[in-house]
């Protein structure tokens, strides 16, 4: 996250426990700043979930004014895939994931920050797998933009299951929505990305941004190989200017 620049406002990180629409413990990051937050941000990580990553970026985003929830999407897994360090353990298991589970844990952490730190509008964010379903999200009615970092438009293969559906399907139906994109990601081939600008053609308040040079993950993980800080710190300047529109 080192190229979200630091905002002006202090902080306070915690972990707290919201109650999914299931009635599970999920457990969330949660970050506001000491003054009045502008608006509140529910954050879906990527598909490795909650971490020291996202605690920092959680920060990061408090200290421009905005509180910040985010859940954990493997709670319900078996403990052996919450605990596994490799990313092929939790791929595996996300044809098992659920689609309203998913959702209402993030809608979930936007009770909590209209709650606990009085906002009125939330936004909805995500990475990866997050950003698949923070474009799902934005069909709900329950926030008032979305952001989506790379996030599939179309779930892969391998990950397809009875309880998730393709995000283009509700894509239509979106709150005004900012997508960040590579242009050589293979998660989000060119026919992919040309079908949600055809579903977008009406909509001036959605935006497709593609930097044509990037990987998956170019923005979030600074450690990966596919980080690219110019691209990043642009792409979070956008993202900043868009969530606070409106």
């Amino acid at each position: 996250m080192a190229e979200l620049r630091e905002g002006p406002e202090s902080v306070l990180v915690e972990r707290i426990t919201l109650r999914g629409p299931d009635g599970a413990a999920v457990e969330a990051i949660h970050a506001r700043p000491e003054g009045v937050p502008r608006a509140g941000i529910a954050l879906h990580p990527d598909i490795m979930g909650i971490r020291p990553l996202f605690d920092d970026l959680c920060r990061r985003l408090a200290g421009h004014g905005f509180a910040v929830c985010a859940p954990e999407p493997f709670v319900r897994a078996p403990v052996e895939v919450r605990s596994s360090g490799d990313p092929a353990v939790r791929m595996a298991q996300v044809p098992d994931l659920d689609d309203e589970l998913q959702i209402g844990d993030l809608e979930a952490a936007a009770d909590h920050l209209v709650v606990y730190d009085d906002v009125a509008r939330v936004v909805v964010m995500g990475f990866c797998m997050g950003g698949m379903y923070a474009l799902k999200a934005a069909a709900g009615g329950r926030f008032d933009r979305a952001v989506s970092f790379y996030g599939m438009l179309r779930v892969p293969p391998d990950w397809r299951g009875p309880r998730l559906r393709e995000p283009l399907e509700t894509a239509t139906g979106v709150c005004p929505t900012l997508v960040v994109l590579g242009g050589v990601d293979p998660f989000t081939p060119p026919d992919d990305i040309a079908v949600l600008r055809s579903a977008w053609a009406d909509r001036p308040d959605c935006e497709i941004v593609v930097y044509p040079e990037a990987e998956h993950g170019f923005v979030h993980a600074p450690d990966r190989p596919a980080h690219r800080p110019a691209d990043a710190a642009d792409a979070w300047e956008r993202v900043l200017d868009f969530i606070t529109r409106g």
